[in-house]
């Protein structure tokens, strides 16, 4: 078994997240990690979702995936070629002992302090799983209370793009209707 990210272009609409999570679902396949956003255009989304299997049942995803009406594009991006984020918020213990140590890894890392309590910080760390795995592993002895983590996002390298304009992916653009009464 293998990680694989695949960019879903998708219409922005009710319901398209369920049925594909759902699709996934029906094959047996636990998403790893899944986030969903707006695009350049309004009425397309782009779902980042990563998945733990082997090539060949993700290739019959990938067309089933291709059969959705509401499915523009699928592309699963290389680990190479790609660029991955992901956001971590964590509550860490702080108290006026270890809080300079605590403020040197936020330094150290490139993390953002968001939020300040008595005992704690909140901190705010964008980057790959690597980092942000680092950064929680040398957060550990001050103590974890709670944190957060968003889903893998992702993008190509280079200047090719994976959401072209919408009538290029042969979809029509809704045009705006004059009122009758304007």
């Amino acid at each position: 078994m293998s990680l694989h990210t695949l960019s879903v272009l998708v219409e922005n609409k009710p319901g398209v997240l369920a049925r594909i999570a759902g699709l996934f679902s029906r094959r047996g396949f636990n998403i790893d990690s899944l986030a969903v956003g707006p695009t350049e255009h309004p009425e397309v989304s782009r779902m980042t979702i990563v998945v733990n299997v082997e090539q060949s049942p993700l290739e019959q995803v990938t067309k089933q995936l291709n059969k959705l009406v509401e499915v523009i594009k699928v592309v699963e991006l290389d680990r190479e070629m790609s660029i991955t984020r992901e956001l971590l918020l964590v509550k860490v213990r702080a108290d006026a002992a270890s809080r300079g140590q605590v403020l040197e890894l936020v330094q150290l890392f490139r993390a953002k302090v968001v939020d300040v309590a008595t005992d704690a910080v909140t901190i705010q760390i964008v980057g790959n799983q690597g980092k942000l795995e680092d950064f929680l592993r040398v957060l550990e002895p001050y103590g974890v209370r709670e944190l957060v983590q968003s889903g893998v996002v992702a993008i190509g390298r280079g200047s090719r793009s994976v959401s072209e304009r919408p009538e290029r992916l042969g979809r029509p653009v809704p045009v705006p209707v004059p009122s009758a009464t304007g």
